[in-house]
C-alpha cells in the first residue's frame, strides 16, 4: 500500500530548470535512502542522484554541478532540482525510495516516472 507519486516534469529549453518531486504515502516507519534514476529511449536506466538516511549525497558525473537532490523527511518527499538542462538530460525520470514500512522492513519502492524533455 506504499505509493510514490512524482510531479514536476515537462518541456523546457536548453539552459532552463525544472524541479521534480516525489512523495510517498502509506504506513512508513523510517527512510533508509532516496534517489532519482532516468531512462532515455534505447538506453538503460541509470542512477542520477541519491541521498542516504544520514544526508550524504551522490551524483552521476554527467549531472554534477547542475542537479541537486534534497529531501523533506516530515513529508517523506525527495526533490531533484535540475539546472542548466541539456538535451541529453531528456528522459523519463523515476523516483526510488528505500523505506521501512508496515509491510516490509526494507522495502524498495518506485515511482511511475515523469517525462523530462529538453528541447529548443
Amino acid at each position: 500500500q506504499v505509493q510514490l507519486v512524482e510531479s514536476g516534469g515537462g518541456l523546457v529549453q536548453p539552459g532552463g530548470s525544472l524541479r521534480l518531486s516525489c512523495a510517498a504515502s502509506g504506513t512508513i516507519y523510517s527512510i533508509n535512502a532516496m534517489g532519482w534514476y532516468r531512462q532515455a529511449p534505447g538506453k538503460q536506466r541509470e542512477l542520477v542522484a541519491a541521498i542516504t538516511s544520514g544526508g550524504s549525497t551522490n551524483y552521476a558525473d554527467s549531472v554534477k554541478g547542475r542537479f541537486t537532490i534534497s529531501r523533506d523527511n516530515a513529508k517523506i518527499t525527495v526533490y531533484l532540482q535540475m539546472n542548466s538542462l541539456k538535451p541529453e538530460d531528456t528522459a523519463v525520470y523515476y523516483c526510488n525510495q528505500k523505506l521501512s514500512t508496515a509491510y516490509e522492513v526494507q522495502g524498495d519502492y518506485w515511482g511511475q516516472g515523469t517525462q523530462v524533455t529538453v528541447s529548443s
